[in-house]
C-alpha cells in the first residue's frame, strides 16, 4: 500500500477502523502462534495487551454509529427488489443493535459505570452473528443471480450443488469480483462470533487468521470502490 492510499484510507473512520481491527487479529494470530513455540511470557503478554488496546480503540471509534446504522435501514427499505430489502434492512438493524451492544461494553471497560461485560458481550456477538447471516443470504441471492443470468444467457441448466456453486464463484470471480469479496469476507466474520459464542471451536491463531483476511478485503473495498457490493 503506498503513501497516498495509506492517507487516504487513514483519513475515513471506516478505513482507521479497518487498520485497527487489522493489528487487532494479527495480534491475537501472533500472540496464539507465539505461546506455542519458543518465547518468553513479556512477548505474549505484550501482544493480548495490544489485541486488547484496539479492540477498546475500535469500540471508541465506533461510538455512536448505531444511531447511523439503524437510520441508514429506513433507505434500504425502499429497494424493489424483495430480497435485497429484506437482507439488508434487517442486516442494518441487527448491525445497529450490535453496535449499541458494542458502546455498552466500552462504557463498562471505560469504567464510567458497572455492566456485567459477559452478558452484553454475548448480546453483542449475537446481533453480529445475525447480521452476518443476513449479509451471507444476500450473498447467496447474488450468486443465483448470476448463475441464472449465465443459465439463459448459454441455455442450459446448472445442477445447484455447493461444488458447482463454489465452481461459479470462481470462475466468475473476475467479473463478478464485489459479489466473491464480500462472501469470503463474510465467511470468513461468520465464524467468529459462532466461536465467541461457542457454536464453534475454532483457537484464537484461526479466528486471528480470519480476521486478518477479513479486514485485507474490507480495506481493499475501501480503496477499491467498484470492489464493494452495492447496494450496500
Amino acid at each position: 500500500m503506498s503513501m497516498d492510499l495509506l492517507i487516504k484510507v487513514n483519513n475515513q473512520s471506516a478505513g482507521r477502523d479497518k487498520i485497527a481491527r487489522f493489528f487487532q487479529y494479527g495480534s491475537r494470530a501472533g500472540w496464539y502462534l507465539l505461546q506455542n513455540g519458543e518465547t518468553t511470557r513479556n512477548s505474549v503478554d505484550i501482544l493480548k495487551s495490544l489485541e486488547y488496546t484496539f479492540s477498546s480503540f475500535r469500540k471508541l471509534l465506533r461510538f455512536g454509529r448505531s444511531l447511523d446504522s439503524l437510520y441508514s435501514a429506513l433507505s434500504t427499505i425502499k429497494n424493489p427488489d424483495l430480497v435485497i430489502r429484506f437482507t439488508l434492512t434487517f442486516s442494518k438493524i441487527a448491525n445497529g443493535l450490535f453496535l449499541l451492544a458494542d458502546h455498552i461494553i466500552w462504557i463498562g471497560r471505560a469504567g464510567l459505570f458497572r455492566i456485567n461485560l459477559e452478558k452484553w458481550t454475548t448480546v453483542a456477538n449475537k446481533y453480529w452473528l445475525f447480521t452476518i447471516v443476513m449479509n451471507l443470504v444476500r450473498d447467496l441471492y447474488e450468486i443465483m443471480q448470476i448463475i441464472d443470468q449465465n443459465s439463459l444467457h448459454h441455455n442450459y441448466k446448472i445442477n445447484l450443488s455447493i461444488h458447482d456453486l463454489l465452481s461459479m464463484i470462481l470462475c466468475y470471480s473476475k467479473n463478478h469480483k464485489s459479489v466473491f469479496l464480500d462472501i469470503l469476507k463474510n465467511g470468513c466474520d461468520f465464524f467468529i462470533p459462532m466461536t465467541a459464542l461457542g457454536y464453534t471451536k475454532l483457537n484464537p491463531g484461526t479466528i486471528g487468521l480470519l480476521g486478518l483476511i477479513s479486514s485485507i478485503v474490507g480495506l481493499y473495498c475501501l480503496i477499491d470502490p467498484l470492489a464493494k457490493l452495492s447496494p450496500s
